[in-house]
């Protein structure tokens, strides 16, 4: 229920009028979900951008979740400052009754974390501003995805039509299968999350194009952006979900089942199917339920269901259909080469995705009550690993995943600076006592996966937490 306040015009005395905020429960926030009616929950508050929503410069990013929960998101994708600009909006507080509802975690705000995050984003801000940076896109990242969009588009052609024989075809549709997990890794990762490009709009459009290759790009939005970086290795982190009965146990507080002691051999196989699960079922189950996992979807647009189910038809229409018409390839050969392009890019998401947090390096936190015993800042660094620093390799092809702990602290940052303000975020943990974990190459990170994917598997039944979310 809302509390009415001396703007209410009630016909009382001055001594009678109520001079405390309004107060919102969190359906009522809830109901504000979309451009032309935007309210955001930050830290308890609530404020209303809807007139800030046309002059946002991260443009639909500020309603990715209009009427939800944003402290996390508000806080890792804006400079200290931009808190002076929010109060302008500020119309109420949550009821108290609800701060612990579905859908909002509270991390603690402790002095000493306050304090680390925002030495870390000041200096970080100071290096860009410094040395005349643009931090959302460099040079480097514009040319290379220029080469990952020709790469995907000569390997599809070389694939289906470029050649009569099957083994040079096969080895196209490898080729093939890189350039589209480049295409989601190096380019879609960073302009879904702001960065990239220059503007908003032109990262909206160029994020699209994860739509050509079968993916939602709305669905990639809330299960990444919106769950998975707010909520980290929580029970709620759409990218940990796991029903009662599912092929995999990767955090204690999951439901075990007999074959999950052999997930770490299976699980090897499975992961290739990723990027077929994503564009057959997930997008489609999401759109249905309203929800990934415990996340309620924001509302969708009419501009953005439009494109879902246009891209859709047109992926169907040049990637299996057009083929199959045109293609010199019998039906089986056309099956085995989509088999094999789509294995390979599933195998590079989950494998790069993987290593950063499903390890026994890193933690998961308990969110029992609403309420993590640990700062968000501090939560990102403590749930998340890198490997291969100084690696010009690694950070190219794996899109900088390989500095995975700079990317969750600063997701709007063009993955080809990390490499550039790695030390100071480093720096900083150790000034302020907080663990930093990197794996010195790639095959120590994965092969710290699977043992942790084996241990998750042969553990003893360990009693759940309570879930938010």
């Amino acid at each position: 229920m809302r509390r009415r306040g001396p703007d209410c015009h009630e016909d009382v005395s001055a001594a009678q009028v109520d001079t405390s905020p309004n107060t919102f429960t969190a359906d009522e926030v809830a109901k504000h979900n979309s451009p032309s009616d935007c309210w955001l929950l930050i830290h308890g508050k609530v404020y209303d951008v809807t007139k800030w929503v046309p002059h946002h410069p991260g443009g639909s990013m500020i309603f990715v979740r209009a009427g939800g929960d944003c402290s996390q998101l508000f806080d890792s994708y804006h400079p200290v400052t931009t808190r002076l600009l929010l109060e302008k909006f500020y119309i109420g507080e949550l009821d108290k009754a609800d701060r612990c509802s579905p859908g909002i975690v509270e991390y603690e705000s402790d002095t000493q974390e306050g304090e680390f995050y925002d030495v870390l984003k000041r200096r970080v801000e100071k290096f860009f501003r410094g040395n005349e940076i643009n931090p959302r896109t460099s040079l480097d990242w514009r040319l290379k995805s220029v080469l990952i969009l020709v790469s995907f588009a000569a390997s599809f052609y070389a694939t289906f039509f470029g050649f009569q024989s099957f083994a040079a075809s096969a080895v196209c549709a490898c080729w093939l299968g890189v350039s589209m997990g480049q295409v989601g890794i190096s380019i879609v990762h960073d302009v879904n999350h702001g960065s990239g490009l220059s503007t908003a709009t032109s990262r909206y459009l160029l994020g699209a194009i994860v739509d050509l290759i079968g993916v939602s790009s709305f669905m990639w939005r809330q299960q990444h952006v919106v769950g998975h970086h707010a909520y980290t290795n929580l029970a709620c982190d759409p990218d940990i979900r796991v029903s009662e009965h599912d092929v995999r146990r990767v955090a204690p507080h999951h439901p075990k089942q007999p074959y999950h002691a052999y997930q770490h051999v299976y699980l090897a196989a499975l992961y290739g199917l990723l990027k077929v699960k994503s564009v057959l079922v997930d997008d489609f189950a999401a759109w249905a339920r309203g929800s990934i996992g415990q996340l309620r979807l924001s509302r969708i647009t009419p501009g953005e269901a439009a494109m879902f189910w246009s891209c859709k038809v047109l992926y169907v229409a040049y990637y299996i259909a057009l083929p199959a018409v045109c293609s010199h390839h019998s039906w089986r050969a056309l099956a085995a080469l989509w088999l094999i392009a789509e294995l390979i890019a599933g195998w590079m998401l989950a494998f790069l995705f993987q290593v950063a947090h499903i390890t026994g390096e890193v933690e998961f936190l308990d969110s029992a009550g609403g309420k993590v015993q640990r700062g968000w800042a501090a939560g990102q660094v403590a749930t998340t690993a890198d490997f291969s620093h100084g690696s010009w390799l690694w950070t190219q092809f794996s899109g900088g995943l390989n500095y995975q702990v700079v990317h969750h602290l600063f997701p709007n940052i063009c993955h080809t600076h990390y490499p550039a303000i790695a030390p100071i975020v480093i720096d900083t943990c150790r000034e302020f006592d907080v663990p930093y974990k990197i794996f010195p190459n790639f095959r120590s990170a994965l092969c710290a996966h699977f043992a942790h994917l084996k241990e998750m598997g042969a553990t003893q039944l360990i009693p759940s937490f309570a879930t938010v979310g």
